[in-house]
């Protein structure tokens, strides 16, 4: 039997972090809300695999991004004076640099998403920490950005990986599924990680909106999807929690992905009592909390 079989060890929890404390939200508000854009452009179909650099058809899925949906997005926000967190990959940054520093005019956070949005894997430190250095030196020499946050490609992390976020000056992840309320992780040696303002991936349009022969999906009707995200943003506000977003302008920046985006925005800026805010403005009132001994 391998060493590493999981069979072989004592059950224990993914998360050795505690229950997420609780703290007020700021403006007396119930809950909160963080639109949030993972912006991959082609090299979520490049990470993958190295060949779809000749495909030029897989390709232009990503492609779609600059050429349409970040622009149509970038709008919608400014109209509704919504700011957003986007976190970029490095490889976007450096494909369409232009398009990027558009969104730092516009007021949104930039963070951090990868360089080639190649997936955290156990056991690769050293990948790992060059995917999160590349990242870093493109957003510093492109945008001038040190990023306050990340959102691990794929959605996954891993024990090494928190690790290399809190050397490195990163205050937040935005990457479990673990919970509806920002929480502080525990790392490996028992210290202080970063920040975790859990995702909700009901909110993951990558499921309603793409369908590629390598991820097929049937597309769903966007009643069905403003439906879902209304149920979801309503029991969070009744639970007191966040609702961090994990939409693709490849994604929702197609016509019908645009819709769903919009409408549901549109309702969420109707609700009494729910912060919109970006992840930085999250994590900070969270540490603030943590300083002032308002978190129980």
């Amino acid at each position: 039997m391998s060493s590493n079989d999981t069979t072989t060890r004592a059950p224990s929890a993914a998360n050795a972090a505690g229950p997420a404390p609780a703290f007020p939200w700021p403006r007396h508000c119930r809950a909160a809300l963080m639109p949030a854009f993972d912006v991959d452009g082609e090299s979520i179909w490049l990470g993958f695999d190295a060949v779809s650099e000749q495909r030029l058809v897989t390709r232009s899925y990503g492609g779609y991004e600059a050429r349409v949906g970040l622009p149509k997005i970038l709008q919608a926000l400014k109209v509704r004076g919504v700011r957003a967190t986007f976190f970029i990959t490095g490889w976007a940054l450096d494909a369409h640099p232009a398009l990027c520093e558009q969104v730092l005019r516009d007021g949104h956070e930039v963070a951090h998403h990868g360089y080639w949005h190649h997936k955290p894997e156990p056991g690769q430190p050293e990948a790992m920490a060059e995917e999160l250095d590349r990242g870093l030196e493109a957003l510093k020499r492109v945008l001038g950005v040190q990023p306050l946050g990340y959102r691990a490609p794929y959605g996954e992390n891993t024990a090494e990986g928190l690790a290399m976020l809190q050397q490195r000056g990163i205050v937040y992840s935005s990457s479990f599924r673990d919970d509806i309320r920002p929480y502080r992780h525990v790392l490996a040696d028992g210290s202080a990680g970063p920040v975790e303002i859990p995702v909700n991936f009901a909110f993951d349009d990558f499921g309603y909106n793409v369908s590629h022969a390598r991820y097929p999906r049937t597309l769903v009707p966007r009643e069905h999807v403003v439906s879902i995200w209304k149920d979801e943003l309503e029991q969070t506000m009744e639970w007191g929690g966040v609702v961090s977003m994990v939409l693709h302008p490849q994604a929702s920046g197609r016509p019908k992905g645009f819709r769903i985006m919009t409408e549901f925005l549109d309702f969420a800026q109707r609700q009494d009592g729910l912060w919109i805010a970006t992840g930085a403005e999250i994590a900070e009132h969270f540490q603030s909390s943590e300083r002032t001994g308002t978190t129980t």
